[in-house]
């Protein structure tokens, strides 16, 4: 599994851990019951404190992407994806698209998002 953290990106990295091992896990390059690295090794790895990933991974975990077995590890669960979750992949898939075709950055596709939730409330 390879992660990296843009310290440039204005996304917190245990948002940007979250979203890059989802993103692993849902393009079937972690499959269900392998291992992932433990929090202490993965922290030491990035050069990111331990609560960080800790924190990544809690989120991982709610999100039902993985399962902590406590001294066995942390492996990657069976992940049924709702319609839901398939029209929200598909709506940011469109967003980073259109972001990265019209030369624009993570930041702009954030700024838009922003926005569009703003509307909504």
């Amino acid at each position: 599994m390879i992660v990296r953290i843009d310290p440039t990106s204005p996304s917190p990295p245990a948002e940007q851990l979250v979203a890059q091992i989802a993103a692993t896990i849902g393009n079937d390059e972690l499959r269900p019951g392998d291992r992932l690295p433990t929090i202490r090794s993965l922290a030491a790895d990035l050069g990111l404190a331990p609560g960080t990933v800790a924190k990544a991974y809690a989120e991982l975990e709610r999100g039902g992407w993985i399962y902590t077995q406590g001294r066995r590890g942390t492996t990657v669960a069976v992940h049924n994806p709702t319609a839901a979750d398939q029209r929200i992949a598909e709506a940011a898939t469109t967003l980073a698209t259109a972001a990265t075709t019209s030369r624009r950055g993570l930041a702009e596709a954030h700024r838009a998002l922003d926005l569009a939730f703003a509307r909504l409330s």
